[in-house]
């Protein structure tokens, strides 16, 4: 972390990180078996945090690993974790194991993110959906978010869009409460001030869902009907390096009968 061109002290970072993570000395210095005076004197500067120490701290504080990076530098020492491109070699078998679960995942559309929702990949039954999309939100970096809820991309076929956009919001706050990431605070910026169909949001009470009030679905109007999917989130349990810890695979799976008929359906004319 920066400001006007000048590093932080591992001490200032380390206060910020506790405080947005709300607590206090004393409950952090409880949680890493430290003494409060201690923690108080590394956050002062007072006293030089060891290697051991700033790794320790932050995996109390659940640090983002690139920021674990940023704290060890901070502190005078060299990064701890990998940050390779994911079309390094190195990483050929976790490519291999999101291609796999992606395809796996068909006919039910799936897609793999990384830390700013940037698309990174997708199976067959993701285009389908995209009909109608501005060829400009599909240029690369394709950024799902944004493709989602701007008005020149799905917005305008997403049947419960202010229920769908609220849930989206929510996720990207938690995330950037997480990360303290400011890309993703730009970019929520810019989705907060996208304009939202008022005739959209009329409908919403005439939805019907089998799973209202249990969690929020993301209904799109096609020329086949309304198709409901649940969606769920997949990341790597326990990533040492730090492009695979901030990759996600985004993947959707019916919510109701008639959408799976209609996405087996596609998928059988597909291969045909």
């Amino acid at each position: 972390m920066m400001v006007a061109g000048k590093t932080l002290p591992v001490g200032q970072l380390l206060r910020n990180w506790r405080e947005r993570r709300r607590l206090s000395q004393l409950a952090l210095a409880c949680e890493a078996e430290i003494s409060s005076r201690h923690l108080s004197f590394l956050e002062t500067g007072r006293s030089q945090p060891s290697r051991e120490m700033v790794l320790h701290l932050a995996e109390q504080l659940e640090v983002p690993l690139r920021e674990r990076n940023a704290l060890l530098i901070a502190a005078g020492y060299a990064p701890e974790f990998a940050n390779l491109p994911l079309d390094d070699p190195a990483l050929r078998s976790a490519r291999k194991a999101v291609e796999l679960v992606l395809a796996g995942h068909e006919p039910y559309p799936a897609l793999a993110i990384d830390r700013h929702w940037t698309l990174i990949g997708a199976n067959k039954a993701v285009a389908p959906l995209l009909a109608g999309v501005d060829a400009s939100l599909l240029k690369p970096p394709v950024n799902v978010l944004r493709l989602s809820l701007h008005p020149l991309g799905l917005a305008l076929r997403i049947a419960n869009l202010a229920e769908w956009r609220a849930h989206l919001l929510k996720r990207l706050h938690h995330q950037i409460e997480t990360t303290a990431d400011a890309v993703l605070e730009q970019l929520r910026n810019e989705i907060c001030g996208y304009a939202v169909p008022d005739e959209i949001d009329a409908g919403l009470a005439a939805i019907d869902s089998d799973c209202a009030g249990v969690f929020v679905p993301l209904q799109i109007v096609t020329e086949r009907g309304t198709l409901s999917f649940i969606s769920t989130t997949t990341v790597f349990g326990t990533p040492i390096e730090i492009t695979l810890s901030e990759l996600a695979i985004e993947a959707f799976l019916p919510a109701d009968g008639a959408t799976a008929r209609s996405l087996r359906h596609q998928s059988l004319g597909a291969a045909n």
